[in-house]
């Protein structure tokens, strides 16, 4: 849980970085937007390594990942309707669903393990 809830809070982070200069960045020079957002986003990485390296105990490398795009989604979502009062359209709730999908089959069935070599 440790690990869903670091992903979390470094995607809230990292969602700011890549996406919050679109509401009120575009006065800014571009270089700004950029070290604006890569200075936001060293939080990001402060919670994204070790939410990683805690969780690749308890999952794989790929599943790491899947839990990662759910996450970045989930979150982007609240982030586009809260922030950038964006309108949530059937089709995106859609595409959510196939990819809640495929986190079913990442999941479900057990993974074999590393190649060992």
């Amino acid at each position: 849980m440790s690990t869903v809830l670091l992903l979390t809070f470094s995607n809230i982070f990292m969602t700011f970085a890549w996406y919050g200069h679109l509401k009120y960045g575009h006065a800014w020079p571009l270089w700004k937007a950029i070290l604006v957002s890569w200075g936001i986003a060293l939080f990001e990485y402060c919670l994204a390594v070790p939410a990683n390296r805690l969780g690749y105990v308890e999952f794989s490398g790929f599943q790491l990942k899947i839990i990662q795009e759910v996450v970045t989604l989930t979150v982007f979502m609240f982030f586009a309707i809260l922030f950038l009062k964006e309108k949530l359209a059937w089709n995106y709730l859609v595409a959510f669903a196939f990819l809640g999908g495929a986190a079913f089959f990442a999941f479900a069935f057990k993974a074999p393990g590393p190649t060992g070599s």
